[in-house]
């Protein structure tokens, strides 16, 4: 298939670019590089430019007779949405409307959207099913939600069809270790405490002990990013073979506390981590795990790195890589 990646240059996006390019798709990436990566992205034709610019898409889409598009150049953190929720609704939701008139207006009716677990805000119950309530508890989430409702009304009104993959908490790196994850600030937990066992940051903080979990500590669905790009390349062939929408949970379906992956990464790095214990943060729940039965059975798709020191390795290979070992 000929296909646009959208924000191409960051983390799942360099890894999906990298795997389409494997499955010999000709591959065009679109990205602004705010948060992303020149130098991650290993093929295909780059553009740099932002989906805000209709005329830049409006030029893309002329060029080039794209079979689908993915997208992933969404802002991500979910403190920072609720500061400066202008430059989430501006860039996650109206840039992405943009994105959406341009494709239709060039004919091209495949989408695959990266949405989140953060669409369902506090859950109800565990582990999270398609069916569970949606109540994002801040813009970020609410972003992604609204987003999926607009495709929905793009689906019935113009024949554009989609697949939102809902991530829970993407972690690894590929695992030749060419590329891997490089937030700045960085906020997920892995790559954090790697950064403290590699000697780039001095300590890292838990934040509470005291929930209702075997150690106190919060759980999380962890999945690793070559799984997710294998459930991208999985709905692209949903889209193609069945022409019709379709929402999935994308996790593992095994929650790992934040003491098990102290551990694992102790364990992966021979190093002894220094780290703070500190309150809980405001809205953090205790248990977030994803029921991936729906992808599993409709998509085909199954996870390959659900050992959570595999996650782990191959994330310090990269890390090691990039970093070696300071002083």
């Amino acid at each position: 298939m000929n296909l646009l990646v959208v924000g191409g240059a960051g983390y799942i996006g360099s890894h999906m670019v990298k795997r389409l390019l494997a499955s010999k798709h000709t591959v065009t990436i679109l990205d602004n590089l705010s948060t992303g990566y020149r130098d991650a992205v290993l093929g295909g034709e780059f553009v740099q430019g932002d989906i805000g610019d209709p005329a830049l898409l409006g030029k893309v889409f002329s060029e080039n007779k794209f079979d689908a598009a993915l997208h992933f150049a969404s802002y991500i953190q979910v403190g920072e949405s609720v500061k400066k929720p202008d430059i989430y609704y501006q860039n996650n939701l109206s840039n992405s409307i943009n994105l959406l008139n341009a494709m239709n207006a060039a004919g091209v009716k495949k989408f695959i959207f990266s949405s989140t677990a953060a669409i369902f805000g506090e859950p109800s119950y565990t582990p999270i099913d398609e069916a569970h309530p949606k109540q994002p508890i801040n813009p970020y989430g609410r972003s992604k939600w609204m987003v999926e409702q607009i495709l929905e009304d793009y689906d019935h009104a113009y024949g554009l069809k989609s697949v939102c993959l809902r991530y829970f908490n993407a972690a690894g790196a590929d695992a030749d270790g060419e590329i891997g994850e490089r937030h700045e600030p960085e906020t997920h937990l892995i790559p954090i405490l790697l950064q403290v066992a590699s000697n780039r940051r001095e300590r890292a903080s838990v934040f509470g002990t005291d929930y209702p979990t075997p150690d106190g500590t919060c759980i999380r669905d962890y999945i690793h990013v070559m799984d997710l790009c294998d459930a991208h390349i999985a709905a692209l062939s949903y889209l193609r073979d069945h022409k019709l929408s379709g929402r999935f949970n994308l996790g593992n379906g095994t929650g790992f506390s934040v003491a098990q992956v102290i551990d694992a990464v102790e364990s992966v790095t021979g190093k002894f981590l220094s780290i703070d214990y500190v309150e809980r943060r405001l809205g953090d729940p205790a248990i977030l795990v994803a029921d991936a039965t729906l992808a599993r059975s409709t998509l085909g798709w199954s996870p390959k790195y659900s050992d959570l020191k595999t996650i782990v390795g191959h994330a310090w290979a990269f890390e090691q890589k990039r970093y070696p070992l300071a002083p």
